[in-house]
């Protein structure tokens, strides 16, 4: 799945886009019946998370997309200390001070704020006498309201204040990523709530007296600090642990198992660099050390220095993946891999990407003559056919090395090869037919796959029933087979017939759609999507194309 960013939807019957977001998993049930104060722009929104709720939705109330994109970020920030103090464990300590510069909001929402704002904190506030906010025109009133609150405050009663302010004390503390405080710091916040609420009625008061001069009282709230939580030992995730978790559910939405090798070595290995295994400790910093390592790294098997589009298409790609599955699911509270990556150059290129005539041939020839040694006879059979297979289907060599015997059948008078994801995998996991070439009749590859015993024709499974290891294994066998005969290492041993088969269909004018489907690409447009490429269309092109002729 990854992990996409949050983006404003576009609603039906309105020029204002609408905020969309999914509420986590594992916040989920304790986000029911809570009632969040959204910030909006200059305003408030309030919704309440149904039982039965997964998204939170609320118009971005603009449509201007310089504002709609700051609003997006605002609400999103918002929602996401949410999730954060939704997921604490533990009570967090206040000292004085914060509990000072939180109750300074509450000051500048019913002293300076908007009247949508003052009403939202009023609503909050029962058993005070008003249903609405006071006009500024009605001092008289205001002296009533400091008359009552100052007898609340002068009782120095928790229960009472914490029916009166508690609401609005949990709104600002959540919104800060806090769920709940210790029984000292709650009752320093009720004061201290109480004390701003009187300070700015007064300010509202002598408004209404016309004194509009600078207030004073509202330098005395210091700046909001956050205070240092500790993490619970129960909070540590292991990096290891993180992509067999994401693989659970990425091989049920269709991910190849492929990607999943890929992103478990690229997990190993950098928990083997930060010399740990918790998640929870990696920072951004961690993830650029990797990929500059990496970078500097040679590969063991070639000698070479790892290429940055390796780093960056699996290394950098694995971690982000993996980290952003972790942030969505609740499990880490950022994605520190995001945002990272490597801004590759063009690369040199010095000659096609598909075997020349004359590699084509050479290959073939060694195919036609090799002996078998002390290998297994499938990995014999698999330097035998396989070339010869991706010489006249452009097929990918892991599906043509996957092939079992009950895969290939004749329909009419054509020969058919089943490549199917059933095998082992197949890059879109769709099966296809591909017609094979009379000259691979000729050669003798029906005889053999009809001597050959039932199951896979090149390789042998592992006793567990898995394919991919093995497969994995005999491609490096099949890429070091043509290495020998091709050594230079601007073309890919196995992959340069795929190019190569296009390059002769174009040259034999089968079209591009009939290609595309005998080597398992999609289509290039919504037109080419309609209809079927039937046996009859490949069995016309292939019979376009010309035998390669190797004694």
């Amino acid at each position: 799945m990854l992990f996409r960013l949050v983006r404003p939807l576009k609603r039906p019957g309105s020029r204002n886009p609408q905020f969309v977001k999914r509420i986590p998993a594992d916040v989920r049930p304790r986000a029911a019946g809570l009632k969040l104060a959204i910030p909006v722009g200059d305003s408030t929104q309030t919704r309440t998370v149904s039982g039965r709720a997964h998204f939170i939705k609320l118009s971005l109330r603009t449509n201007d997309p310089a504002e709609v994109k700051a609003r997006l970020a605002v609400v999103d920030a918002y929602l996401e200390n949410v999730w954060r103090g939704l997921r604490a464990t533990a009570p967090v300590s206040l000292t004085h001070k914060q509990a000072t510069a939180l109750a300074g909001e509450l000051y500048r929402g019913w002293a300076q704020g908007a009247d949508s704002e003052r009403a939202l904190a009023v609503e909050h506030v029962p058993g005070i006498g008003w249903q609405r906010v006071i006009p500024e025109e009605l001092p008289e009133e205001w002296d009533a309201v400091l008359a009552r609150w100052e007898q609340l405050g002068a009782s120095e009663d928790i229960d009472t204040l914490e029916r009166t302010l508690g609401a609005i004390v949990d709104r600002l503390l959540l919104a800060r990523g806090i769920k709940g405080v210790d029984e000292a710091s709650r009752a320093t916040l009720l004061k201290s709530f109480w004390q701003a609420a009187r300070d700015a009625f007064e300010t509202r008061k002598r408004n209404a007296e016309g004194d509009y001069s600078p207030d004073p009282k509202s330098e005395r709230f210091p700046e909001w600090t956050s205070p240092q939580t500790s993490r619970p030992a129960a909070a540590k995730v292991s990096l290891k642990g993180l992509v067999e978790a994401w693989w659970l559910e990425a091989k049920a939405t269709g991910r190849k198992p492929s990607t999943y090798e890929s992103y478990r070595n690229t997990m190993t290995s950098f928990a083997d660099f930060l010399e740990h295994d918790d998640a929870t400790r990696v920072s951004r910093d961690d993830v650029v050390r990797f990929k500059d390592h990496r970078l500097a790294s040679v590969h063991p098997r070639t000698g070479k220095p790892i290429s940055a589009k390796t780093v960056k298409d699996s290394d950098l790609a694995g971690l982000k993946t993996v980290f952003g599955w972790a942030k969505v699911n609740g499990k880490l509270v950022s994605n520190p891999a995001e945002g990272i990556t490597i801004k590759l150059g063009k690369p040199r290129k010095l000659r096609s990407k598909g075997f020349t005539d004359s590699e084509a041939t050479a290959i073939l020839k060694a195919a036609l003559r090799v002996k078998q040694g002390q290998e297994r006879p499938e990995t014999f059979a698999a330097k035998r056919w396989v070339p010869w297979l991706c010489a006249y289907t452009g097929g990918r060599v892991g599906e043509l090395a996957q092939l079992r015997k009950e895969d290939i059948r004749r329909e009419g008078k054509h020969w058919v090869a089943t490549i199917t994801p059933e095998a082992g995998t197949v890059k879109n996991n769709e099966a296809r037919d591909v017609v094979l070439h009379p000259h691979l009749v000729e050669l003798g590859f029906i005889e053999f796959v009809k001597r050959a015993p039932k199951g896979h024709l090149f390789l042998r499974p592992a006793s567990s029933g898995d394919v991919l290891g093995p497969l994995k294994g005999l491609k490096n066998r099949l890429r070091e087979f043509v290495r020998a005969v091709v050594p230079d290492r601007n073309v890919a041993p196995n992959h340069g017939w795929r190019h190569r088969f296009k390059t002769v269909g174009v040259d034999a004018a089968i079209e591009h759609r009939v290609l595309d489907a005998i080597q398992g690409q999609q289509p290039r447009n919504v037109s080419e999507s309609y209809g079927e490429v039937t046996i009859k269309a490949q069995a016309a092109a292939i019979a376009k194309l010309p035998r390669y002729l190797v004694r």
